[in-house]
């Protein structure tokens, strides 16, 4: 029933209309003057939304809409049986048609970006592209039809029930529920059969497939993996050649995503004989590698990674790139140490969630680079190291996104920051569209 006053707590029932899209996966809406961010509501619509975190001295409210009393014109009935209130935390907008989820993420990069770097941008200034996924016959899927922004999941961490039930997470929670199948993973995955079995309760289980090979199935307890079925090691083939990634270890999860962000990439340094390029957080190579043969052979690049997985399997993917150098360290401990070079041409960085942070971003412009390339896959994170790198005369010149993550709130972006002289002109050579930034 609908509470008559404000809300006790957790479980009250509230009526709300949706304001706009917020980062997260939920919208945001207003209770008695209270900020209420709402999960499976799209702008402009009205519902009974349960309350799932509250309390008096709470900042901000959390719900879950149980009732949709108006209607947006981009809803649509969710593709995946768990994906409501109370069911599976992996997607965030399978009620959402295709085409609407897009540009509920472009708002969010651009209010991300407005409200953190102090950029003047809008939400139509921001375009989400599209990468096509390959349909189960090998068809590609799509564009935005009843297919498209499913079976593109190519790598899949399942939780164990207390029962030997393999699924997911519920949203903000430990509870774990179980799935028969999951509509966005690759159907190369075979994960119906892996979803039937009973798994140890203390374990996760790491599937990973969708390229022609057996999927790979390991199970993690701890610190401790163990190889259940498939090879160790994938084969996968992105910018023209093979790599080699550890069966558990990172690969873009979106079998378009390398291709993607690499072409992003290079249209963003425009690489050239003789440059030195940094490769940062560099995993198994794929950007060194892929940009290495636009260096000739006067150029050098220099790629860092800590994690040692990684770094095995770019020493494998890069022994025939002569003038490619391996690192394996922190970047940040990389960049205090004197066997960083002291200047160079182009950067490219892919931090994770959390981003580069401060003292990285200021090490990386004090080496004075024409261009930079920032790969994110969070806009929150890119839009705090785009500000720093306003501060160190740094100005994002384009920015590209991609959903390669539909049906859930993610999206990843490739932003080209270049230099500015003392004068305030651009020192790069290619400037494509540019954005003022009150912060600089």
């Amino acid at each position: 029933m609908t509470s008559s006053g404000p809300p006790a707590g957790p479980g009250d029932v509230v009526e709300l209309t949706i304001g706009p899209v917020a980062h997260g996966g939920h919208c945001v809406a207003r209770h008695e003057g209270r900020v209420v961010f709402v999960r499976h509501t799209l702008p402009g619509e009205r519902v009974r939304a349960r309350l799932t975190d509250a309390g008096a001295d709470a900042r901000f409210w959390r719900a879950d809409a149980t009732e949709v009393i108006e209607a947006s014109s981009d809803r649509v009935e969710p593709r995946c049986p768990v994906s409501g209130p109370g069911g599976c935390g992996g997607c965030d907008w399978q009620h959402a048609d295709v085409p609407a989820q897009r540009r509920l993420k472009a708002a969010v990069v651009a209010e991300q970006l407005h409200r953190l770097a102090g950029l003047q941008i809008d939400a139509e200034d921001v375009t989400v592209e599209r990468v096509p996924t390959p349909g189960p016959a090998g068809s590609e899927q799509g564009p935005d039809g009843p297919g498209d922004g499913l079976g593109w999941r190519t790598r899949v961490r399942l939780a164990v029930a207390p029962d030997g039930r393999a699924g997911l997470r519920a949203h903000r929670s430990h509870a774990v529920i179980a799935l028969v199948d999951c509509p966005i993973a690759h159907r190369g995955l075979g994960l119906p059969e892996i979803l039937s079995r009973r798994w140890p309760d203390d374990a996760e289980i790491v599937v990973a497939g969708g390229d022609g090979q057996p999927p790979t199935v390991q199970s993690v307890r701890g610190s401790v993996t163990e190889l259940e079925s498939g090879p160790s090691r994938r084969r996968e083939v992105a910018a023209g050649r093979a790599w080699r990634v550890s069966g558990a270890g990172f690969w873009q999860v979106h079998p378009g995503a390398a291709d993607a962000l690499v072409e992003a990439v290079r249209q963003a340094l425009q690489p050239t004989t003789g440059d030195s390029l940094l490769d940062l957080y560099s995993g198994v190579g794929l950007f060194a590698g892929a940009l290495a043969g636009s260096l000739g052979e006067s150029g050098r690049a220099v790629a860092v990674e800590s994690d040692t997985n990684a770094v095995r399997d770019a020493r494998r993917n890069l022994h025939d790139a002569e003038h490619v150098r391996l690192e394996h360290q922190r970047v940040d401990h990389y960049l205090r140490s004197p066997d960083a070079p002291r200047a160079v041409d182009v950067v490219v960085l892919d931090p994770p969630r959390s981003g580069a942070g401060r003292q990285v971003c200021r090490a990386i412009a004090g080496r004075r680079p024409r261009s930079i390339a920032y790969v994110a896959c969070d806009p929150a994170a890119l839009a705090r190291d785009v500000a720093t790198f306003a501060e160190e005369g740094y100005v994002m010149t384009r920015l590209r996104a991609f959903d390669l993550f539909p049906m859930t709130h993610h999206v990843e972006c490739v932003a080209t920051l270049q230099r500015r002289d003392v004068q305030g002109r651009m020192v790069a050579h290619d400037v494509v569209e540019a954005y003022s930034s009150e912060i600089s």
